[in-house]
């Protein structure tokens, strides 16, 4: 019979699927092996396949061996015997076997046929193809993944118990029918009660079949919604790979699934409770479903089952059942991870909100606070300044708003070492160049903004100023308040003005520094007057309107408020300008205000007029003004500027010595960079000397016994870092009183020493002190810490910079107006504070009350604010027994305003 003509064979029993039935020898052949698939081999003539199918007749009857192999492809006589099955290993390893193989593996790729040859020899180099996958095929055997399995596994057996409680049900169904026809058929045959209806039987049997189905759909239901989402998240890549083309480039779609999840996650605020509640919800939904379908309960009870299983994952331990029993240890599972889910996003919640507090990004809700702008080495004394301002009040608040950890400000103001005195110091991290940052420190609301200068470079600092000026002024709101700015470089008040017009007041640090130690080396023991003034400790500056004294002179004004003293009048009719130290014919306006100082704001008030002797009016003599010779030691950015103040304040033929490292040839580019003329300078003289003011040999080489006043500066080289300032400064200090010391003749130093404190006559603090005498030093301080020091050893009238700007900040801060009177003070022109001798104004043991003392002083026009006794250290400002008569000496000195001689 030729190939072509044989008859198809009927397809091979499965003997794993139907254990019962024998196993039947057949060649190896993928259409009998899997009828349902088409060949792997091409569709060519059947003399071109290696392996042929013999003819029904040909086949092995069940338990038989083939005796031959085909010999040709054409066919021939195959003879069967009977004998004993072969061998697992035999037939794995004859090629008559790897049809059975092959239909294992589906897609494995197609041996090469020119390769393959019959008979032992091809079994042996035949290796089947193995499928990475679904399965591995090893050695007979198929290893499937563990997940799928369990998944199938599980759903086997939701569906087997589900399918038994439905037979078993069933069967209770038709064991209770028949007792209920015995039950009866004996009713019928007592004849006491009618029988029961066959038609309501039906009908609760239909309701609990129809109730039985319905419950088996949610539970499909509800495994179908797990199984397909399971599968979808399983597969997901596989899905976005369909239906992309095959030669693009794309992001899988579960990538971008997370990436949405993400950017919903972290743009939406309530997007992680939401989804918790998301959830929550469908698990309850699902499990309800679950539930109803392997009980009898209701759905709504059921729902409410599967609530308490997800609240409390205890409650699944009365559950009877298979079902049940699977259906809520699931539902209690993802209870359980619910839970925590919810306590995670609870402590997450909370540790956000705690770390937002300890990092200071809330918002700040005050009014009429005092807010501070960055961070300095000056903010510990304007802090005290503001806390003592605020003392009256029952305290304030402080808000400070600097680019540094708010733990770290908080540590470092607990340190300070002073009373806050009520009031409350808040900070804050941000910067002030942001609006937001501004805004959530209220600085809307806000009376006063105070803009500290950055340590450092003095253009970057301004610069910074200027910037966040320019963010203060862009604030939607507007401010309430104004703005106090401390500008390191005089040269930038004027950009900054124009930037933040009538809101802004500036003070410029190095500027009030250099004049108050040109003050101060004119006339020792001025420095103490000004940290009194500018200070909350004693009396300041208060400016306060008084109706009752309109249509009074100056000169009765200046004796009407016996715990204040006036200074000045705030002429309404000039647009609020301040006028220190007015004529005694003014007349108060309405609307003028008075300028006094006094201890506080509510402590003074006017009275009547006191009782004042006419005094005799004195012959006062002017003293004429000498020539002197000044030294400077150090270089300062603005030291141009303190030239042309010197010479506006020395009497003609002065000399100004300048003894710093700088090279003679640059310093005169250098003064003429900064804008000096020299051609104006008309009092003074320059000599220009070259040293390091550290270096003994140096300093020696300079007549310092000969000079009036000796200016020490913190250096500009090391001006970025106050302690090397103040070290140089200090060493500088004790040289020059040292070499001044050992100068002075030996009889002079006996016969003028004065012994102060516990210090022998012999030591060296006792022979400095004989040559502070001698001279007036001045020594620029930057570092509180110094101050103890310089005031123990009593050998340099020091000024203490840093602490005297934050009391001129914290005073602007408190009334912009007291900005105005301190310029007029600092000013070459106008009044200034000066010290005068009680000679002046009295005779030796004249009996006098302070009233009467000022009185006398308006011959002279200048206003007595205070005095010091010969044998006080300290100065009295705004005295306050003013009409009590005392002794005066002529030693005595008084603290006055007048005109600058």
């Amino acid at each position: 019979m030729s190939l072509d003509s044989e008859p198809s064979p009927p397809p091979v029993h499965r003997d794993w699927f139907f254990p019962s039935a024998p196993f039947v020898h057949t060649a190896p052949s993928a259409r009998t092996l899997n009828p349902r698939r088409p060949s792997v081999f091409p569709s060519t003539t059947r003399a071109s396949k290696p392996f042929l199918r013999e003819p029904r007749s040909q086949r092995a009857a069940p338990g038989s061996t083939f005796s031959s192999l085909p010999a040709a492809a054409g066919g021939g006589a195959v003879t069967t015997t009977s004998s004993p099955p072969l061998p697992s290993s035999i037939r794995r390893r004859d090629s008559r076997y790897a049809g059975v193989r092959r239909k294992v593996c589906f897609d494995a790729p197609t041996p090469d046929k020119t390769a393959r040859t019959d008979g032992p020899q091809a079994a042996r180099d035949y290796k089947p193809a193995v499928r990475k996958g679904a399965g591995v095929f090893f050695d007979g055997r198929v290893r499937f993944r563990w997940p799928m399995a369990v998944s199938v596994a599980i759903i086997v057996t939701c569906f087997t118990s589900l399918l038994h409680k439905n037979f078993s049900l069933h069967n209770q169904l038709i064991v209770l029918q028949d007792q209920l026809s015995m039950l009866n058929a004996r009713l019928q045959a007592c004849d006491i009660f009618p029988p029961l209806e066959s038609s309501n039987i039906v009908s609760q049997e239909g309701d609990h079949i129809l109730n039985r189905k319905l419950k088996n759909s949610a539970l499909f239901f509800s495994l179908a919604v797990l199984s397909i989402a399971l599968i979808t998240f399983k597969h997901i890549d596989n899905i976005s790979r369909l239906r992309m083309p095959a030669d693009t480039e794309a992001v899988s779609l579960s990538k971008e699934l997370a990436y949405r999840v993400d950017v919903f996650l972290s743009v939406q605020p309530y997007a992680k409770p939401l989804a918790l509640f998301l959830a929550t919800f469908l698990l309850i939904c699902l499990g309800g479903l679950a539930l109803f379908g392997v009980t009898d309960d209701s759905l709504a009870d059921c729902l409410w089952l599967s609530w308490t299983y997800v609240a409390d994952s205890g409650n699944h331990a009365n559950s009877v059942g298979i079902g049940p029993k699977l259906v809520s240890v699931s539902i209690s599972f993802g209870g359980m991870l619910i839970f925590a889910m919810m306590l995670g996003l609870v402590s997450d919640t909370i540790s956000e909100k705690f770390d937002s507090l300890r990092k200071g990004r809330s918002k700040v809700i005050e009014k009429n606070h005092t807010l501070i702008l960055g961070w300095s080495d000056k903010l510990g004394s304007l802090l005290n300044q503001l806390a003592i301002a605020n003392e009256s009040l029952g305290g304030g608040t402080v808000v400070v708003m600097a680019e540094r950890d708010k733990e770290e400000m908080e540590l470092d103001i607990s340190k300070m070492e002073f009373d806050f005195k009520g009031t409350s110091v808040i900070c804050r991290s941000g910067s002030p160049l942001i609006l937001a940052d501004l805004k959530k420190v209220s600085v809307s609301k806000a009376r006063a903004v105070v803009v500290l200068a950055e340590d450092g470079n003095a253009d970057q600092s301004d610069a910074r100023a200027l910037r966040t000026v320019l963010s203060l002024t862009g604030v939607k709101e507007g401010l309430s308040g104004h703005i106090v700015v401390e500008l390191s470089d005089l040269d930038n008040e004027v950009l900054v003005k124009l930037v933040g017009g009538d809101l802004v007041e500036t003070v410029v640090a190095h500027d009030v520094i250099g004049r108050l130690m040109i003050q101060c080396a004119r006339q020792p023991g001025l420095a103490q007057i000004w940290e009194d003034i500018l200070g909350f400790e004693n009396c300041e500056f208060y400016i306060k309107r008084w109706p009752q004294l309109d249509e009074m002179q100056f000169e009765d004004v200046l004796i009407s408020f016996p715990d204040a003293i006036p200074c000045g009048i705030k002429v309404a009719s000039s647009g609020g300008k301040i006028i220190l130290n007015p004529d005694d014919s003014y007349v108060l306006q309405e609307g003028d205000e008075i300028l006094v100082i006094a201890e506080d704001d509510d402590s003074y008030a006017p009275t009547t007029l006191p009782m004042v002797k006419d005094e005799v009016y004195i012959d006062i003599v002017r003293p004429a003004r000498k020539p002197q010779k000044i030294l400077l030691c150090g270089w300062r950015r603005d030291i141009d500027d303190m030239i042309v103040v010197l010479d506006a304040f020395l009497a003609p033929e002065s000399e100004l010595w300048m003894f710093n490292d700088v090279a003679e040839s640059e310093r005169e580019k250098k003064l003429i960079d900064g804008g000096l003329d020299f051609s104006r300078l008309e009092n003074i003289t320059l000599v220009n000397r070259e040293g390091n003011a550290v270096i003994r040999r140096h300093l020696e080489s300079l007549p310092l016994e000969s000079f009036d006043s000796i200016l020490i500066l913190a250096d500009e080289s090391v001006e970025d870092s106050a302690i090397q300032a103040d070290s140089r400064s200090l060493a500088t200090l004790l040289l020059i009183r040292d070499i001044q010391a050992k100068r002075l003749p030996y009889k002079e130093a006996m016969v003028s020493h004065v012994h102060r404190g516990s210090f022998s006559q012999g030591s060296w603090i006792g022979e400095m002190r004989q040559a502070s005498d001698k001279s007036v030093i001045i020594s620029e301080i930057l570092d509180p810490r110094t101050k103890n020091l310089l005031s123990m050893s009593k050998i340099s009238d020091y000024v203490l910079s840093n602490e005297l700007v934050s009391m001129a900040l914290a005073m602007v801060a408190e009334d912009r107006q007291i900005n105005d009177v301190l310029e007029e003070l600092f000013a070459e022109e106008g009044n200034e504070l000066q010290i005068r001798p009680a000679d002046l104004y009295l005779h030796e043991e004249e009996e006098m009350n302070f009233y009467e003392i000022m009185v006398r002083a308006r011959q002279r026009k200048e206003i007595v604010i205070g005095y010091r006794l010969a044998n006080a250290e300290q100065a009295i400002i705004n005295p306050p027994d003013k009409s009590v008569q005392r002794k005066w000496s002529c030693k005595d000195v008084f603290v006055v305003i007048a005109e600058k001689e």
